[in-house]
């Protein structure tokens, strides 16, 4: 008996020193992520805009929450929640029952958008309708969005031609329903694809497409997250058809006040139960659906079943700190600066910072780790993971600068959105069909808990400051930054398409030159 659990116990060191090596190297990229945003609050704080001590330690408690938090959380996904994702998507492409196939798909769009925790903060936002009533028209939306996006991997229908249709829809129903109501329902599309079901439903999208192969397979990996995102927002525009008094409940956003590490260690450890649940009740549908499939279809080996479940709790511990650190210390922070900012005489400066921060903030959003190392996987490199990274980031700079303009402005959304989504529109005809599916994609992962929780806040509080109307002009941040990132990669892609076209003409003309006999060989031969 002692020596099997000595044999044992050998054959996991191995992968314990895998772990801890793979751990080390995500908590390395974290910091590298967060590490930037923090600097610069701080450096604000000490220069521009004076920040109280109580503020400025929850914040920095909170940016070493989000360090670690995010390192496990990463991590997590790779060992869980990716081969998850690809188990049950190729799984589902075997079946012949497209009945079937489409019922789990919406079974899991459903349970999965119920448990986001970004759709819960977003339903006590709003006065005028039952937060029940909200999550569940959104989750159906987002049900029936997943099906249609499986539906399409395995029929091969062009995402172009969906995204279009959908979109023009979107803009129809946006002319008969409130001004108040429109930012709001585009914000709920980023918030509704959050860290946790990203992870899966990218991992989905690549099973069904490796199962599927094929010319396209690979362009089709891609695309689930951009039509899930659409499916709130349809829901949001419906739902404000039928309750007209869609109002925001302003949230308390204030930092709690402490005097020592003893308190402050008591601030957080006060938040920390609601996270604890809150991250089960988000990871136990995924989980369910999992173990389901593994009993009755899957039989996977129990080597991968332990990893699997060592990643999962690699994912909940990440979770529950990522978000005690992101709301507890990040949030307060954001409103404040967002308020002292607005308050300056020169407060056009917001837009500039504003852009600054937004070209970090993306950095330190989880879901966006995940996408990139995605991207570089199928593509075999072609996508590296720090061009998607700038590419993404030079995206969410311009939209927070568009948002903070709307703040100090107060001109409609509309003026941005539908030219936006035009341009994004008419791009997926001039670029190769993976570079359409990432870039949709990147709109949902890149609106994320960092979004929600600092860049929105930094809106809300500036909004307040100078006297503006918060529901039209505050709200809409997390739409701009799920539009312009998609811009940016497209343009990216007709970038890729052109080089990758004058490499392979400057190719075949070498090849034509080298097969041209030598003329003056031959007259010497003569």
């Amino acid at each position: 008996m002692r020596q099997k659990l000595q044999k044992h116990l050998e054959l996991l060191m191995p992968q314990r020193r895998e772990n801890s090596k793979k751990l080390k190297e995500k908590i390395h990229e974290s910091v590298s992520s967060v590490l930037p945003i923090t600097l610069l609050v701080l450096i604000l704080s000490a220069v521009i805009v004076p920040v109280d001590l109580s503020t400025m330690s929850v914040f920095i408690v909170g940016a070493a929450l989000l360090i670690f938090g995010m390192g496990l959380f990463t991590l997590g996904a790779d060992m869980a929640m990716v081969p998850m994702g690809n188990h049950m998507g190729a799984r589902l492409t075997k079946s012949k029952n497209i009945w079937f196939l489409a019922g789990v798909a919406f079974l899991m769009g459903l349970l999965i958008t119920i448990a986001e925790p970004d759709l819960t903060v977003l339903a006590e936002q709003v006065q005028g309708v039952p937060n029940m009533t909200l999550i569940l028209t959104v989750a159906v939306g987002v049900g029936l969005f997943l099906v249609v996006a499986l539906l399409r991997i395995i029929f091969r229908w062009k995402l172009s031609y969906i995204l279009v249709g959908l979109y023009a829809l979107v803009f129809l129903l946006g002319v008969f329903i409130k001004p108040e109501a429109v930012p709001m329902s585009f914000d709920s599309g980023g918030v509704t694809t959050g860290p946790m079901t990203v992870p899966f439903i990218l991992a989905l999208g690549v099973g069904l497409a490796n199962v599927r192969s094929g010319k396209g397979a690979q362009d089709d990996s891609f695309g689930l997250v951009a039509l899930c995102s659409v499916g709130p927002i349809l829901a949001m525009m419906i739902i404000s058809l039928f309750f007209p008094k869609l109002e925001n409940i302003p949230s308390e956003t204030a930092a709690a006040a402490v005097q020592n590490t003893l308190e402050i260690r008591a601030t957080y450890a006060h938040a920390l139960p609601h996270y604890l649940w809150e991250v089960l009740i988000a990871l136990a549908p995924v989980i369910i659906l999992f173990f389901i499939f593994h009993f009755f279809s899957l039989h996977l080996p129990w080597a991968e079943i332990k990893r699997i479940l060592v990643g999962l709790v690699y994912t909940y511990i990440g979770l529950v700190l990522f978000l005690t650190g992101v709301n507890v210390g990040f949030l307060p922070m954001g409103d404040y600066l967002g308020k002292l900012l607005a308050s300056l005489p020169y407060n056009w400066i917001l837009i500039p910072l504003g852009m600054l921060m937004g070209y970090l903030v993306v950095a330190a959003e989880p879901a966006v780790h995940v996408l990139n190392e995605q991207v570089e996987h199928v593509t075999s490199g072609a996508i590296s993971k720090s061009v998607m990274m700038k590419t993404l980031s030079i995206g969410v700079a311009i939209s927070v600068g568009l948002a903070m303009t709307r703040v100090l402005t107060g001109i409609s959304i509309w003026y941005l959105v539908v030219p936006g989504y035009l341009i994004a529109l008419t791009l997926t005809f001039f670029t190769d069909p993976i570079f359409t599916a990432i870039a949709f994609d990147s709109g949902g992962v890149a609106s994320g808990p960092m979004t929600a929780t600092f860049m929105l806040p930094l809106a809300l509080g500036a909004c307040g400051a100078v006297g503006g109307n918060i529901m039209k002009d505050a709200f809409g941040l997390v739409a701009m930054v799920a539009m312009t990132p998609l811009i940016a990669i497209e343009v990216l892609g007709v970038v890729y398409r052109i080089k990758t076209r004058k490499a392979l003409k400057t190719e075949s003309q070498i090849i034509h030159e080298d097969n041209i006999p030598d003329l003056d060989d031959e007259i010497i031969d003569v």
